[in-house]
């Protein structure tokens, strides 16, 4: 939704684009140096909770947008070890950033979505397409695996609707399991 024929625009794409592909807190995006992106190699060096540092590699779309905010914000001159993401040239803030995001989202009718909800999609997707929980728990940066669990719950329904609509026995198993209703009832 943001309006990228604007420089202010094109930082909030690459922002979301950002969020989504590397599954980033608010906190590790507005605190993201230059140098923490590698544009060439589609990785992203952050630092989550405990100053834990973590490589994500991030997708195309990402990248495409990171490149295009880079474009723009190259007449500011930055050195590689400021903030990368800047809003009137100094370091974002995470209170402007989820103005952001909110913003953006009720503006195509999306309403009560936060920051966190970027990377809730990010776990539920690659989970969704077959990504294992241990590698899920990697690349959010989660110390314990219970913590990463709690984004199976979506995936067990995606299963079981999938299960449903797909297996030829699935109807015949689900009424079998049915009690039988009698006339009273």
């Amino acid at each position: 939704m943001p309006d990228v024929s604007t420089e202010e625009g094109i930082r909030d794409r690459a922002m979301l684009e950002l969020m989504y592909a590397a599954g980033l807190r608010v906190s590790e995006l507005v605190t993201l140096k230059k140098a923490e992106v590698d544009i060439h190699a589609g990785v992203v060096n952050c630092h989550g909770k405990g100053n834990k540092e973590r490589r994500v590699p991030v997708g195309k779309s990402a990248i495409h947008w990171l490149q295009q905010y880079a474009s723009v914000k190259a007449a500011y001159g930055q050195s590689p070890y400021a903030n990368l993401f800047l809003h009137r040239g100094k370091p974002l803030t995470r209170q402007l950033a989820w103005t952001m995001i909110k913003t953006h989202a009720e503006k195509i009718g999306l309403h009560n979505v936060s920051p966190h909800t970027l990377r809730h999609s990010f776990a539920t997707h690659l989970l969704q397409h077959g990504a294992d929980s241990r590698s899920v728990q990697a690349l959010l940066g989660h110390s314990d695996i219970s913590t990463t669990q709690i984004y199976t719950h979506i995936t067990d329904r995606h299963l079981r609707t999938a299960y449903d609509n797909h297996h030829p026995r699935a109807r015949v198993a689900a009424n079998a399991i049915e009690p039988k209703k009698s006339a009273a009832d």
